[in-house]
């Protein structure tokens, strides 16, 4: 990084050695995490002729239900459903809700307002389609503390006036300034709701946090999870898909409304997606784990240079996602395009901020990506929308991110 100002090398090299008490700590994760899964892969016994997928209906596809089986071990839960057919995050919690809620049922959001996709799968905008809200369904949403905590002094009536049959929480922060919620709070989250309400259903949308630390909600009673294969999971080479695991029953009810009655998920072409879902879900632990590290990088480097960031860099990381309040529109599309000009791939993009099918306000994003909408690769994004923050996240390698950072610095500047 020899090109950088002066200011901005004398800058990274602190950083450098600031940071590495934290890098220290990632790659030990790493480490614990990449045992885990290689562990399922042995107990599972995936063979290399697993690796060819199926075409057609998808009947006895051996590849496809010994990587449900792998991912059931890893996250502890009786069942996965991880299939190509699931177009993106929002698709695959859209089936897990529709899987888990009957019309006429309730659901509660206990982490505030849901991102502005997943209002659309819910009906807060009445003129769409389809949605929960057109099948009967009645939600509710507990808003957040000042400080973005969970609302527990107010969250025990809720429960016991609302009384909703699924409970979800939202992993990661989405478009808002909030905290992401570490495992040890989700389980608190779960622990909470489940001795008031012990039948109820808990959903995690857990996108942006596998493998971000040693141990999943699963782990600590969520029903069922949802995932993209965009993201962690997926590792930069699952060119498609996303996951769902928890309790047997839930896992068949939701492939049902994947697929259809009758077939449920004995059913579904893997054709020439299953080996990059199969070798990313394996290499994940690694990427997971690069991209924290740049997101370590990026805040430390960041706030060294009079900016806002959350989480700061020495904080506890449960997801990808790294905030930078830059403060002006003009900043955030500046940022993006320093992003984007190092990126592999549409280096010469320069993104501009534009209407996006799902969100209320224009939306600037850089993805230089090899897998479209792929967010375990750098990009950034952001509305643009007060206080005009910027969301980081991904990198598939720990040199591009500190090389794209250190340059988006420097042009920002």
């Amino acid at each position: 990084m020899e090109d950088l100002p002066s200011q901005i090398q004398q800058a990274v090299q602190e950083v450098d050695q600031q940071i590495q008490p934290q890098i220290a700590k990632i790659n030990q994760q790493i480490d614990n995490n990449q045992a885990k899964v290689l562990q399922a892969f042995t107990n599972q016994q995936m063979a290399e002729s697993h690796l060819s997928g199926s075409t057609g209906y998808g009947n006895y596809d051996e590849g496809r239900e010994t990587l449900d089986r792998v991912y059931a071990e890893v996250f502890h839960t009786q069942a996965a459903l991880v299939r190509p057919q699931f177009v993106s995050g929002t698709h695959t919690i859209a089936v897990g809700l529709f899987g888990c809620l009957q019309p006429g049922q309730k659901l509660l959001y206990l982490t505030g307002k849901p991102y502005d996709t997943l209002q659309e799968v819910i009906g807060m905008n009445k003129r769409q389609a389809g949605t929960l809200r057109e099948y009967g369904i009645e939600f509710k949403y507990q808003p957040l503390t000042n400080d973005g905590m969970v609302d527990y002094s107010h969250l025990a009536q809720t429960l016991a006036d609302f009384q909703p049959n699924v409970v979800a929480i939202q992993r990661s922060r989405g478009y808002e300034v909030r905290p992401s919620y570490t495992v040890a709070q989700i389980a608190e989250m779960i622990a909470f709701v489940k001795e008031r309400l012990p039948e109820v259903i808990v959903f995690v949308d857990n996108c942006y946090g596998e493998f971000s630390e040693e141990q999943e909600p699963t782990e600590f009673g969520a029903d069922l999870m949802a995932g993209s294969l965009y993201k962690n999971a997926g590792a930069g080479l699952a060119t498609t898909g996303g996951y769902l695991v928890g309790r047997k029953d839930l896992i068949e009810k939701s492939a049902i409304r994947l697929t259809a009655p009758g077939i449920g998920s004995h059913e579904g072409a893997t054709g020439p997606y299953l080996r990059g879902m199969i070798e990313g879900f394996f290499l994940a632990p690694q990427v997971t784990g690069s991209a924290i590290k740049g997101a370590i990088f990026a805040a430390a480097l960041l706030e060294k240079l009079g900016f806002v960031v959350t989480p700061k860099w020495d904080e506890p990381r449960t997801d990808l996602i790294q905030t930078i309040i830059l403060g002006s529109a003009e900043k955030m599309v500046q940022f993006a395009r320093a992003i984007q000009k190092y990126s592999p791939i549409d280096s010469f993009v320069q993104p501009e901020a534009s209407p996006m099918e799902g969100y209320e306000d224009q939306i600037v994003m850089a993805a230089g990506t090899f897998v479209e909408g792929s967010t375990i690769e750098l990009s950034a994004d952001g509305p643009i929308r007060p206080p005009y923050a910027i969301y980081l996240q991904g990198g598939l390698t720990y040199s591009h991110v500190r090389i794209a950072v250190a340059h988006a610095c420097a042009d920002i500047l």
